[in-house]
């Protein structure tokens, strides 16, 4: 059984009981890559209407931005990119953006974040929306890499015939992304106070 904190509120702990949550936090937090993997494999079989289900989508993707030579960090963004699709069916490029947050540069955070409605590009006129509603963003320095983005990649990952990469082709890269965030408020306290 884990040791746990004896605190009833959180203004009452002690700095043991942090050096405690903090040891477990270290162990939990290894575990991520895994927990974000099998969350991506709950899209699988998830169709909505679409040629190909989310899961697909999501690996053809990631598989189109490799074969173009994207880095490693801007193909895990295109592989998770729609991961918030079974949680958040109103906004998943927030879930996607605050999952990478912490392990990506602020280009591809923006880039996830606002993919949505650099999509909506291809569609939105069909819904009575405003195609163009992406010109919001006319002249922010993200704009030409987020509609790039969609153009090579996202628009056309929807085709069953497209040879699409396996998630294992991806795993490492996942692992080596989330094995260390880049910015979190929690990173030097982990590394200076736990040992």
């Amino acid at each position: 059984m884990n040791h746990r904190a004896s605190f009833v509120r959180m203004d009452q702990s002690t700095k043991e009981d942090w050096q405690l949550i903090g040891s477990e936090f270290v162990k939990f937090s290894k575990g991520l890559a895994d927990r974000v993997l099998t969350h991506l494999s709950l899209l699988d079989g998830d169709y909505g209407g679409f040629p190909i289900d989310r899961y697909s989508h999501s690996l053809q993707t990631a598989t189109l931005a490799m074969r173009d030579g994207r880095d490693e960090e801007y193909i895990v963004c295109a592989l998770l990119h729609d991961i918030g699709d079974s949680l958040a069916t109103f906004n998943h490029p927030d879930v996607a953006a605050a999952i990478l947050k912490p392990f990506v540069s602020e280009a591809n955070h923006w880039m996830i974040q606002n993919h949505g409605i650099f999509q909506g590009y291809n569609f939105f006129h069909h819904l009575g929306m405003d195609r163009n509603m992406r010109d919001m963003f006319k002249g922010h320095m993200y704009y030409e890499r987020t509609a790039e983005f969609i153009e090579l990649y996202d628009n056309r990952a929807f085709n069953p015939e497209t040879e699409t990469f396996p998630l294992s082709e991806f795993e490492p890269l996942v692992r080596r992304l989330f094995s260390e965030p880049k910015q979190s408020v929690y990173k030097k306290a982990i590394a200076e106070n736990i040992d």
